[in-house]
């Protein structure tokens, strides 16, 4: 319950959106096969936790991950459609890096976060510390999360 009454305080009277990480947040991730997404456990702590969360009136959902290869993306849909169905198919952004060969994932979440021109309030969730110390050096104003955060 922790981090839903942060993000309820964080978010009272705001409209704001929660860009959460797929691989490490709510699906395992297992460095022996990182390419077989279909077959990966679901984190259901962290997803109930989310999923809870659309319960809050001023909140957008989105999944912002990152794949190595094209057919990856139907693989992470289907998993989604599965495991975390409350997050609707037009906020999930799923960027392959097949299509943007020599660019670091945590160039490509950036790239992505900073090209938002929004008037709401942006939360990041990511298990990497890398790609959030990243994002915190290159973007004012988004409120970053660490994976374990949603855990009680």
């Amino acid at each position: 319950m922790y981090f839903y009454n942060e993000i309820q305080k964080l978010t009272k009277g705001k409209k704001t959106r929660i860009y959460v990480d797929m691989d490490g947040v709510i699906a395992s991730y297992n460095f022996g096969k990182p390419l077989d997404f279909k077959n990966k456990r679901p984190l259901t702590t962290n997803i109930k936790t989310l999923n809870k969360l659309c319960e809050l009136e001023n909140i957008e959902l989105f999944i912002l991950s990152v794949c190595k290869l094209n057919y990856q993306i139907k693989e992470k849909n289907d998993w989604l459609d599965k495991y975390a169905p409350f997050f609707d198919k037009d906020k999930r952004i799923i960027i392959s890096k097949e299509n943007n060969p020599s660019v670091e994932s945590k160039e490509l979440k950036l790239n992505y976060l900073k090209s938002l021109n929004l008037n709401k309030q942006i939360i990041f969730i990511d298990d990497d510390n890398e790609i959030l110390k990243f994002i915190h050096s290159n973007i004012e104003n988004i409120i970053l999360f660490q994976d374990s955060e949603l855990v009680d």
